[in-house]
């Protein structure tokens, strides 16, 4: 079953490159999904952009209303996502603690429910 982290942050930024902070951070994250990528349950994973560069689309009696900035204002921030295939959530659970963020924030961990594509 595949399971999509969500990588919450309460940075607002990550540290700055060639800091021992960053370098840090970043051994830490790549001995995480490494070891996912080693066992085999790593799919895709990604930091995102700085949440001042999101844009938020709604749509309101068929007028398409954009925001600029997340579709929320709070705390902890999407940062990143992974997603991975284990055998069940115990196993994805298991995985998500690994992650820097499960000490630093928080990591959401959601099955991805499989549907049929329309045809």
């Amino acid at each position: 079953m595949r399971y999509l982290f969500l990588l919450h942050t309460s940075r607002p930024a990550l540290p700055e490159p060639g800091t021992q902070a960053f370098d840090e951070l970043h051994a830490d994250w790549s001995a995480s999904t490494e070891a996912m990528a080693r066992a085999g349950v790593l799919i895709e994973c990604a930091p995102l952009g700085p949440v001042d560069a999101a844009t938020t689309v709604r749509v309101r009696g068929g007028e398409t209303l954009l925001t600029d900035g997340p579709a929320a204002e709070i705390k902890e921030q999407v940062g990143g996502y992974a997603v991975v295939d284990c055998t069940d959530l115990d196993e994805a659970l298991r995985w998500a603690a690994t992650l820097p963020a499960a000490r630093d924030a928080s990591v959401e961990v959601r099955p991805i429910l499989t549907v049929e594509a329309p045809t």
